[in-house]
C-alpha cells in the first residue's frame, strides 16, 4: 500500500511557480507532521519545510518567503506552493513523515523520518 505519493513536478523557467502535492493514506496523514525534502543529484536530502497537525509551518531559510506548505484534511493531502523558482531549487522533491511534530527533527538526520514517498522531479532552468 502506497503511504505517500508526490506529484506536480515538472520543468519550469527561473522565476516560475509550481505546486507539488503529496497524498497520504488516511493513517499516515493522521500520524503527525508532514515534511518536504529535496535532493539534488550527488547531494543529500535537504529539508525544505514541514507542517504540523496544528497547521504550524516551518521553512528552510533558502525557501522562506518563496515556498508555502498547506494541507487539505478532506483529501489527506499536503501541498508545496513554490514561487520565484531558482535553478538551485531543482531536484527530487519528497514528502515524509514519522513524528507527531517535526520540530527539531526536520533539521536533523532525514533517515529518522520512517515513511517516504518516491518523489517528484522539479527542474528549474535559467
Amino acid at each position: 500500500q502506497v503511504q505517500l505519493q508526490e506529484s506536480g513536478g515538472e520543468s519550469v523557467q527561473a522565476g516560475g511557480s509550481l505546486r507539488l502535492s503529496c497524498v497520504a493514506s488516511e493513517y499516515t496523514y493522521n500520524s503527525g507532521c508532514m515534511a518536504w525534502f529535496r535532493q539534488a543529484p550527488g547531494r543529500g536530502r535537504e529539508a525544505v519545510g514541514a507542517i504540523d497537525p496544528d497547521d504550524s509551518t516551518r521553512y528552510a531559510d533558502s525557501v522562506k518567503d518563496r515556498f508555502t506548505i498547506s494541507k487539505d484534511n478532506a483529501k489527506n493531502t499536503i501541498y508545496l506552493q513554490m514561487t520565484s523558482l531558482k535553478p538551485e531549487d531543482s531536484g527530487m522533491y519528497l514528502c515524509a513523515t514519522g513524528f507527531s511534530t517535526c520540530g527539531v527533527y526536520l533539521w536533523g538526520n532525514p533517515d529518522e523520518f520512517d515513511v517516504w514517498g518516491l518523489g517528484t522531479q522539479v527542474t528549474v532552468s535559467s
